[in-house]
């Protein structure tokens, strides 16, 4: 949950387990982060000694490849993520936008250095788009095909059923996750336990493969194997997908929850789970037809089936929300236009809806489950966005270690080689499966990557036009004789990017009109490279004379905008702006792409479309619509 906009970050979530009590959050965390990494078992075991991996199912190979799971775990989620990567917080935000903001701060001295940091971060992010289409498709057609093992009389409803539960889940996304969401943790809790519980019953039957917990036999499996080694490392990756929500939500519920939950429950369920999936395929290697389900006794399958199809359910939801909170941020950085913004709950802010995120990603889910067709078949889409995302965040971590907490330089380097490489052989095994469907998600990063760079770029140029062909606002403000203008006695507010240069809607307003108010704001909103900024440091006041102030209104791209109330703390700077006695001026530009060294023109008229379709500012600030006067004009770049 994210706390109240007007909270200062002293009271952010991930600051707040004293007051909610540290299990409540505990409990929370293993509800929306571990729902993905979670439903993993579904389909990892059965991947890895599919056909095309080439892996023999014996004992010593199955030995093998669970260690590989079990070690993977421990070095890469609980090392990586658990030990190292939820240190490097961003005011207590964790995430790829926030971390890219870290490291970019950390070589500000460097700008070229910090502008290919702040491309790298935005890249992995577009990468968390794929993930967000490919994990409820995966995660719920997985849940599904346990209607195969009940009876294969029920396998042409698979993708039906998994399209009607999918459609059910991106229509409650109006309502919010505030009901649902005190359920979510409960049940992650009975699905771990449940995990662990029948892992234990079939290690109790097979106690050979407690061996996979030395890890000389995770190296020999990959070692072996020689190039076909990273066949099996590609299936190896499906049980590590989901570990960028711990360091990702970490500003949800705390550091401190995230790593009890993982170490307490989580990481023993998974284990065990996986254990048990390989002391049942030594003893029966049939069940390699669906090894999860199988770990069941035939009365318990519909109870596991349900409970399955629930924690996929909940996989799907955390990144669905996943999704509109990384567009908001994205959106107060710069990188996207304005979209529409609903705020589910009255009391958490971090309760968001987004309409148009929701739909894309409704019908992008829906084409994956319908051109797949299958969790094996999405196995070969799953993971390459995932890994990248890993490897970025690898080297943004390093510029955080080095650069701001000045660690020595041999043990940072040292750090993040060792882990580079980690991330490199799982960036391998999963670019074999490149042509069998993990294209997808690196081409929709790409094209997402395209879109952010060109929104960042072409609002760039045009402050740049603004600049050049406006007139300075302090020149106009010496120039103006107050006994030669009409002056309403009222308020008005002009929104601008640049309060250096007159608004293009003050002059259409004195030029038509005829008229300035008497009191006149120039008004700016920045979003800063922090996650939250407090009430303390909100507004910036500066009185200009002849009746004309500059207000800038500073927000964290985690914090909520709202200028209504933000221009209420203006009061204490000796400008009151009345509610019921004030008018919005707003200039909706229309960008005219021309020839010229700004973009290419395919990029420039792409903007262009961006721009025109851009969502409205009253309402992603909150204006009150009623006091809004929007006018027109064309800016060429």
């Amino acid at each position: 949950m994210q706390p109240h906009d007007n909270a200062a970050p002293s009271s952010a979530p991930s600051h707040t387990a004293g007051k909610q009590g540290l299990g409540a959050l505990t409990l929370a965390a293993l509800g929306v982060v571990y729902g993905d990494i979670g439903t993993s078992p579904l389909y990892t075991v059965k991947e890895i000694f599919a056909p095309h991996t080439g892996v023999p199912l014996d004992a010593p190979h199955l030995i093998g490849a669970v260690s590989t799971i079990f070690w993977a775990l421990m070095l890469v989620v609980t090392l990586k993520y658990v030990i190292l990567i939820l240190r490097a917080d961003n005011h207590g935000e964790g995430g790829g936008l926030a971390l890219t903001a870290l490291a970019a701060r950390a070589v500000e001295h460097r700008p070229a250095l910090r502008r290919g940091l702040l491309l790298l971060g935005v890249f992995g992010a577009t990468l968390f788009y794929g993930d967000s289409l490919i994990t409820p498709a995966i995660s719920v057609l997985g849940a599904m095909e346990g209607l195969e093992v009940l009876t294969p009389a029920l396998k042409p409803y698979i993708v039906p059923a998994t399209v009607a539960i999918l459609i059910g889940l991106f229509l409650m996304q109006r309502v919010g996750t505030a009901v649902v969401g005190r359920f979510f943790g409960p049940i992650i809790v009975l699905w771990f336990s449940v995990l662990g519980i029948v892992g234990i019953w079939h290690i109790a039957q097979q106690p050979a493969i407690l061996a996979a917990l030395n890890p000389l036999h995770a190296w020999g499996f990959l070692s072996e194997r020689g190039w076909y080694m990273f066949a099996a490392v590609g299936a190896i990756v499906l049980a590590l997908t989901g570990a960028e929500a711990l360091y990702a939500d970490m500003g949800h519920f705390g550091r401190k929850p995230i790593q009890i939950a993982w170490t307490g429950l989580v990481l023993p369920g998974l284990a065990l789970n996986y254990l048990g999936q390989g002391a049942l395929l030594i003893g029966d290697p049939s069940a390699i037809q669906n090894p999860f389900y199988r770990l069941f006794p035939e009365a318990w399958l519909v109870p596991a089936l349900v409970l399955a199809t629930m924690a996929a359910i909940i996989a799907s939801q955390a990144v669905i929300s996943g999704a509109y909170s990384l567009t908001k941020q994205a959106m107060q950085l710069g990188f996207l236009p304005r979209m529409r913004v609903h705020y589910t709950s009255a009391r958490e802010m971090g309760q968001i809806y987004m309409p148009g995120v929701n739909w894309a990603l409704l019908a992008g889910v829906l084409a994956v489950v319908l051109f797949f067709g299958s969790s094996s078949a999405l196995a070969s889409a799953y993971g390459i966005a995932v890994t990248l995302t890993m490897m970025i965040t690898t080297l943004l971590t390093y510029f955080v270690v080095r650069e701001s907490w000045r660690m020595p330089a041999p043990l940072a380097v040292g750090a993040t080689a060792f882990f580079l490489v980690i991330d490199a052989l799982l960036v391998a095994g999963c670019a074999i499966k490149f042509m069998d469907g993990g294209w997808f998600p690196l081409a929709l990063g790409l094209v997402l990557f395209v879109l952010m760079s060109t929104w960042r770029r072409g609002r760039e140029l045009v402050m740049a036009s603004i600049r050049r062909d406006g007139l300075s606002l302090q020149e106009f403000i010496d120039q103006i004789d107050p006994r030669s203008v009409n002056r309403a006695e009222r308020t008005a507010v002009y929104a601008v990017a640049d309060p250096e240069m007159v608004p293009q809607a003050l002059l259409h307003n004195l030029k038509h009109n005829q008229v300035l108010h008497a009191r006149n704001v120039i008004l700016t909103v920045r979003f800063h490279e922090v996650p939250w900024v407090p009430m303390e440091r909100r507004v910036d006041v500066q009185a200009l004379g002849h009746g004309f102030w500059r207000v800038e209104v500073n927000y964290g791209f985690m914090n909520t905008p709202d200028v209504p109330k933000a221009l209420e703390l203006t009061a204490s700077h000796g400008l009151a702006v009345p509610l019921f006695e004030t008018s919005y001026f707003l200039s909706r530009e229309t960008v005219v792409p021309t020839p010229g060294d700004g973009m290419t023109s395919w990029r420039e008229k792409l903007f262009a479309a961006m721009s025109q379709n851009a969502g409205g500012v009253v309402e992603f600030f909150r204006l009150p619509s009623n006091a809004v006067v929007e006018l027109g004009t064309r800016v060429a770049i």
